[in-house]
C-alpha cells in the first residue's frame, strides 16, 4: 500500500504539537497528528495539571488541619485528619479528563485539515514515517514538514536492586489510591518538593534523599536554605549529599534505600520509593537512524534557533530538544514555528525569558538572572532582599516565610528577580512584564499598587540596593 501524503505531520500531542496542529490546519494544510499514549502530553496526563490539581487538595487538607489555630477550644479537632486518597484522584481524574476530551473534540471534531493516528510511529526515512496503529494495523507516511514533540520519561539511577523493589514513577505515584505510610523520595529538585509536601500534607511521612549539597542545584544557596527550612517545619526529612546505591524490600513489605553520606553510611527504611531523578528523552524508538537525525549524548534532539533539526524539513519540539524542560516553552516553541511558517516571522529560540515556579508552599519563582549566574558570568549588579514577613499582607494572612531578591543593572533596570514566598509567581510574573518593557526600578518602586496585595512589596524591595558580587 502506498505511502498517505500529508502536508504536515506531528509525532506527539504535546504542548507543542497540538496548537501547531490547530493553526496549520485553519491555515489548509493537511495535517496529521500521531500520539502513542494519551492525549495531551505530559503536561495534562502526568505532569503540571494532575500534579497541581492533587496539591490544591494537599492544601485545603492544609488549611483545614490548621484551623486550629483560630478555633474555639469546644470545636472539632481537625490536627489528625488525614486524606481520603482515593477521592482526591478521582477528582484529579476527573479534572485530567475534560482537558483531554477538550483535546480530542478539537482534534477530531472542531478540524477538518487533521487525522488523528492513535500508534507508534517511526522514521523510515527523513521525510517519511511508519505508524503501527493502536488497532493492529500499520500506516505509512509521508510529508515534507515533520514536527517531533515526543517529550520524556523518567530517568532511572544506577542503583543496584532498584529494579527488583517496586519503585514508583510520578506517573504511578499519581494513580496511588492507598497513602504510603512512609514515601522515601530519591531526588530533591522540583518534581520531588512538590510530591513530598503534597503527601506530607496527605498523611505520609517523608523523607528526601538529595545526591548534591542543596536542593534545586541551579538556585541560589540562600534560596534553597530558605525552601529546605520551610519544608522541615512541616516535618519533611532531608538526607543531603547522600549518593543512593542500593535499595531492597524485606519479607515484609519495606524498602530499605542505603547510602554513601559524608557523615558515614545512612538506610532509610520506607514502605514506598518514588524516584524523581531527572527525565530522560523519548527519542530511543523513533527510528532517529533512518532519518539521520542527530541528538546529543543524551539522547536529546539537536536544533538551530528555529528548532530545526539537522534534516531539512524535520523539527524538535518541547521538551525532546536539549534546554530547560517547562510547558511554557514547549508553547511557546509552537509559537516559534507557527510564526516562522505561516506569517513569515523568525524569532530565535535562544532569545527569550525563562519564567518559572516551584509549586511549593511557599512557592519558589524567578525570572532572568539569579546572583550565581550574574557572578559566574562577571554580569555587574546591584542587589537587595526583603523578608516576607515586613509585607502587610503577610502579617494579614500569618504567611511570613520567604524572602524576595532583586538584581538591578547599572542602568537601573531589572536583571532577575528570585522569590520564595505566597504568590511568588503572581508577583514574578509582574517583575517579567516590568523587564519586557524595559522599566527602571524606579518605576515599580514609585507605582501606586493598591493596599494591601502582595505586589505592594514592590515598593519596598529595592530600597536597600547595594554592590553585587565576590
Amino acid at each position: 500500500m502506498p505511502a498517505t501524503a500529508f502536508d504536515a505531520i506531528i509525532i506527539g500531542s504535546g504542548q507543542a504539537g497540538n496548537p501547531l496542529a490547530t493553526a496549520l490546519a485553519q491555515a489548509g494544510r493537511k495535517v496529521a497528528m500521531i500520539e502513542e499514549n494519551r492525549l495531551g502530553g505530559s503536561c495534562i496526563n502526568y505532569g503540571c495539571s494532575p500534579t497541581k490539581t492533587l496539591i490544591a487538595t494537599a492544601e485545603r487538607l492544609h488549611h483545614i488541619r490548621t484551623s486550629a489555630q483560630v478555633a474555639a477550644p469546644e470545636t472539632a479537632s481537625a490536627t489528625d485528619l488525614r486524606v481520603d486518597l482515593a477521592a482526591a484522584v478521582a477528582r484529579k481524574d476527573g479534572v485530567i479528563a475534560a482537558m483531554r476530551d477538550g483535546i480530542r473534540s478539537n482534534l477530531t471534531k472542531k478540524q477538518n485539515n487533521i487525522t488523528l493516528l492513535e500508534g507508534h510511529a517511526a522514521f523510515t526515512a527523513p521525510n517519511s514515517l511508519h505508524v503501527a496503529l493502536a488497532n493492529g494495523r500499520t500506516q505509512d507516511l509521508t510529508a515534507p514538514l515533520i514536527f517531533i514533540n515526543t517529550g520524556t520519561r523518567t530517568a532511572i539511577p544506577d542503583v543496584e536492586g532498584l529494579a527488583d523493589v517496586g519503585y514508583l514513577t510520578t506517573t504511578q505515584l499519581l494513580d496511588l489510591k492507598e497513602l504510603p505510610e512512609h514515601l522515601i523520595i530519591l531526588g530533591g529538585g522540583y518534581i520531588g518538593l512538590e510530591f513530598s509536601q503534597m503527601f506530607r500534607r496527605f498523611g505520609s511521612r517523608i523523607t528526601i534523599i538529595e545526591s548534591g549539597p542543596q536542593l534545586l542545584e541551579r538556585e541560589d544557596d540562600d534560596v534553597c536554605r530558605g525552601l529546605q527550612e520551610a519544608l522541615t517545619k512541616e516535618g519533611i526529612e532531608f538526607v543531603m549529599n547522600a549518593r543512593a546505591y542500593r535499595a531492597s524490600r524485606s519479607a515484609s513489605g519495606s524498602i530499605t534505600v542505603s547510602a554513601h553520606t559524608s557523615e558515614g553510611e545512612r538506610r532509610v527504611r520506607g514502605s514506598h520509593l518514588l524516584v524523581a531523578t531527572g527525565r530522560r528523552p523519548n527519542s530511543d524508538k523513533i527510528g532517529l537512524g533512518f532519518a539521520g537525525i542527530k541528538t546529543d549524548d543524551k539522547g536529546y534532539i539537536l536544533v538551530n534557533n528555529n528548532l530545526q533539526t539537522n534534516v531539512k524539513g524535520v523539527y524538535a519540539l518541547g521538551d525532546i530538544h536539549p534546554g530547560p524542560q517547562f510547558t511554557h516553552l514547549a508553547y511557546d516553541d509552537y509559537r516559534i514555528v507557527r510564526d516562522a511558517l505561516l506569517h513569515g516571522r523568525k524569532r530565535s529560540a535562544r532569545e527569550r525569558p525563562l519564567p518559572y515556579v516551584v509549586f511549593t508552599d511557599p512557592p519558589m519563582a524567578r525570572i532572568g538572572l539569579s546572583e550565581g549566574q550574574a557572578q559566574e558570568d562577571k554580569i555587574p549588579y546591584r542587589m537587595a532582599t526583603m523578608p516576607i514577613r515586613t509585607i502587610g499582607r503577610a502579617q494579614h494572612t500569618s504567611k511570613t516565610l520567604g524572602f524576595w531578591k532583586v538584581l538591578v543593572g547599572k542602568d537601573d533596570r531589572l536583571l532577575g528577580a528570585t522569590l520564595l514566598g505566597p504568590e511568588a509567581g503572581e508577583i514574578m510574573a509582574v517583575i517579567q512584564v516590568a523587564m519586557a518593557g524595559r522599566l527602571k526600578y524606579q518605576q515599580l518602586q514609585d507605582m501606586i499598587f493598591a493596599h494591601p496585595i502582595w505586589a505592594e512589596g514592590l515598593n519596598n524591595v529595592f530600597r536597600d540596593l547595594k554592590a553585587g558580587g565576590k
